[in-house]
């Protein structure tokens, strides 16, 4: 979710540049170990932003001062977990504010901590819980990808919520009416990411098998054995 340009009170916006640098700058740090230990991942990370950049470019209108569109970013906290995505996210972010107006600098702290932090974490985490129950790697990404995007709106709700408390009912009050209008949009949105991360997937997978044994997201296949 985008909170636009100069739509948070300044405290706000202050407030979560700060929440959200340290997770952007253990992110850089996670993203230059991952490419200087690993220069054969650069290709799945740029693939990460790509997907990223792409869904969340998806505009769609919304509450008065947001928008709902995909996010993106479970593909790539499943790949290389969150704190890789808190790096991407800003940049991917950032790019989106000074080239297509979306979102803005003086919200950029608060539009990174929920697309790129509490998305991916709560995504990799659902991730993680679908592993544990050994369900099929297509549920896992499935789930991951649309309850990352869930977690972003929900989290862009509180913030606005906690900025524009209701007269009557407070922050609560506020959150639920916010959650409630971005629902109409952004459930089917997160259903259909969910889908489309599933088939990019099964792409990765036949591209890029290698790499993905290496990260641990898929487990190693025994070679077949020929009989002669």
């Amino acid at each position: 979710m985008h909170i636009a340009e100069g739509f948070l009170p300044v405290g706000h916006a202050i407030a979560w540049f700060a929440v959200s640098t340290p997770f952007v700058v253990h992110g850089a740090r996670a993203v230059m170990k991952e490419t200087r230990e690993n220069p054969e991942s650069r290709l799945l990370l740029a693939a990460a932003g790509a997907f990223t950049f792409v869904l969340s470019s998806i505009k769609l209108p919304s509450v008065t001062g947001s928008s709902s569109h995909p996010t993106g970013t479970g593909l790539g906290a499943v790949l290389f977990r969150p704190p890789v995505m808190a790096f991407l996210s800003t940049v991917v972010l950032v790019f989106q504010a000074l080239l297509l107006a979306h979102g803005g600098l003086t919200t950029l702290g608060a539009n990174v901590f929920a697309m790129g932090i509490a998305g991916p974490w709560v995504g990799y985490a659902v991730w993680r819980f679908s592993q544990r129950l050994r369900w099929h790697t297509n549920v896992g990404v499935f789930l991951a990808l649309t309850f990352a995007d869930l977690a972003t709106y929900l989290v862009t709700s509180a913030q606005l919520g906690l900025a524009f408390p209701d007269p009557a009912s407070g922050m609560v009050g506020s959150l639920a009416k916010f959650a409630s209008i971005f629902a109409i949009s952004q459930v089917p949105l997160a259903l259909a990411e969910g889908i489309l991360g599933v088939l990019v997937f099964r792409l990765l997978t036949e591209v890029a098998l290698p790499q993905l044994e290496r990260l641990g997201v898929v487990g190693k296949r025994e070679p077949e054995l020929v009989e002669v």
